[in-house]
């Protein structure tokens, strides 16, 4: 059998081709897709799920309009508000994995408010991996390792300086609408995951299917190399 299913990661994929299917303005992809973030969590509300993490941004999503760009930043500032809120009501920890530069520093701040205020919560952790990359995380946590005095890591040792390394590592990694590849989500802590690939654009997600989720990963045989 798979084990508990612990921490689920989410490559939030299909906006876009979400909103053309349905012959809305691209950008209305996006404010649904952050609505199925909350269906998501509370769909895994009692379940054996203690980590939910959402990949929203990535470092190269700056490459996009600055129309689209812009609107994201706007909705992430709105939705970070109603997240925290929903957080302190029902108990849930909220971290973000990413990079300050270039985010706006008022922006910033907000999601470090954000982290604040949850970081008593003892329930549930939701990870928002905003403005991240899977190289950059690596690549920072070298960085925190050298300033540190480290001169011979293991893995132990260096995944102490990943962002927020209590996390632990994905047990599933789930990407929607059809694409296969994990875009730089969570390189380290996916070493080992299991990996869901779904026809679904991601605002087509319901309650229903996080059901199927766990049921999937309970039919899977993980190895971890034996």
């Amino acid at each position: 059998m798979a084990g508990e299913l612990i921490h689920i990661g989410f490559i939030c994929d299909g906006n876009r081709r979400w909103a053309r299917n349905q012959g809305l303005p691209t950008l209305e992809g996006h404010k649904r897709g952050f609505d199925k973030v909350e269906l998501i969590i509370d769909a895994f509300k009692d379940t054996e799920v203690k980590f939910l993490s959402f990949f929203l941004f990535s470092t190269e999503n700056w490459d996009r309009s600055p129309e689209e760009v812009s609107y994201l930043m706007e909705l992430v500032e709105k939705k970070i508000d109603q997240l925290t809120q929903k957080a302190m009501k029902e108990n849930m920890r909220v971290v973000v994995m990413g990079r300050p530069e270039p985010v706006k520093p008022k922006l910033w701040q907000k999601i470090m408010d954000s982290e604040a205020k949850t970081s008593e919560n003892t329930g549930k952790t939701i990870c928002i991996c905003f403005n991240y990359g899977g190289k950059w995380e690596i690549a920072d946590a070298a960085t925190r390792a050298i300033a540190a005095g480290e001169t011979e890591l293991t893995p132990e040792t260096f995944e102490k300086y990943l962002y927020h390394p209590e996390v632990p590592a994905c047990d599933l990694v789930i990407r929607t609408s059809g694409e296969e590849r994990i875009s730089g989500f969570q390189l380290w802590r996916a070493a080992y995951s299991e990996f869901l690939f779904i026809e679904k654009h991601f605002p087509a997600i319901e309650a229903e299917d996080c059901q199927m989720f766990l049921e999937e990963f309970h039919r899977r045989q993980r190895r971890f190399g034996k």
